[in-house]
């Protein structure tokens, strides 16, 4: 098994640890999946900053005096719910339907914030690659925060959604700040490719990639197949995540008047 690559496996009931801080190589960040059934009880209150994404189902989030019954029906149509939590705030998340999942992310971070329950419009859709490279980069992308709008944040949250037989994640690009993705197919059984710097992976739904620094990622689906991954990147102290480094090489293709085969430039 890669060290970089997380194989899928049929998650249990109640959380699923798939990272912890500290493995090789580290990710400075945890991170697993929620599994609950109707009526399931998670309460957590670690001393850390943390992050719940509903991936689908439902859910009642109990927090800071709040009660909050969020759904998702699946993760590629619907934008995600994402409750944000600082170190030490109490949450209880109860199922309101069968197969309910959440991806959990938490790492260190001593700054004071405010619990957020960010909704589906604060994700919008953003079609990257649009109208370009003959459409073969199109791609929704979700960020709920990063920088820009969470500074006190020691984590940036998205999801991509990348389209049968496209590229994602293009041109390959690369930053000291490490990264993970998760991954679902639609429909299930499909699969992706994913470079990460010289190697490339084999890719299934549930599987978790594990990004370092300075390795150079982009993605590639199978036509029929729809490619959703979480992407949660770890600020590094002193040095936040803001934009990545694209490989220089393959920059042109975004030009509005890149001419790609079978076009022909005039004389």
């Amino acid at each position: 098994m890669s060290r970089n690559l997380i194989p899928a496996r049929k998650f249990s009931d109640g959380y699923n640890e798939i990272v912890r801080r500290g493995d090789d190589p580290d990710m400075l960040m945890d991170f697993g999946i929620l599994q609950l059934q109707k009526g399931q009880t998670y309460t957590n209150s670690e001393t850390l900053e943390r992050v719940f994404l509903l991936v689908r189902g439902a859910v009642k989030f109990a927090y800071d005096g709040k009660e909050t019954a969020v759904e998702r029906e699946n993760c590629f149509d619907f934008g995600p719910w994402v409750l944000s939590l600082p170190a030490g705030a109490e949450v209880t998340i109860t199922a309101t339907a069968d197969d309910t999942e959440l991806t959990y992310n938490a790492t260190p971070n001593e700054r004071t914030f405010p619990a957020k329950l960010f909704a589906p419009e604060d994700s919008p859709n953003e079609y990257r690659g649009a109208g370009t490279m003959k459409e073969a980069s199109t791609r929704i992308v979700r960020t709920t925060f990063n920088h820009s709008n969470a500074p006190y944040s020691n984590l940036v949250i998205g999801e991509v959604v990348g389209y049968p037989g496209k590229w994602s994640s293009y041109p390959p690009h690369h930053h000291p700040q490490p990264e993970i993705y998760y991954y679902k197919t639609l429909p299930e059984g499909g699969r992706a490719y994913a470079e990460l710097g010289e190697d490339v992976y084999k890719l299934r739904g549930n599987d978790t990639l594990l990004i370092e620094e300075g390795l150079t990622h982009s993605h590639v689906t199978y036509p029929g197949y729809a490619l959703w991954y979480l992407w949660v990147i770890r600020h590094l102290d002193g040095n936040p995540y803001i934009t990545p480094t694209f490989v220089p090489e393959f920059k042109w293709v975004e030009r509005p008047d890149a001419v790609i085969w079978p076009d022909r430039a005039e004389g």
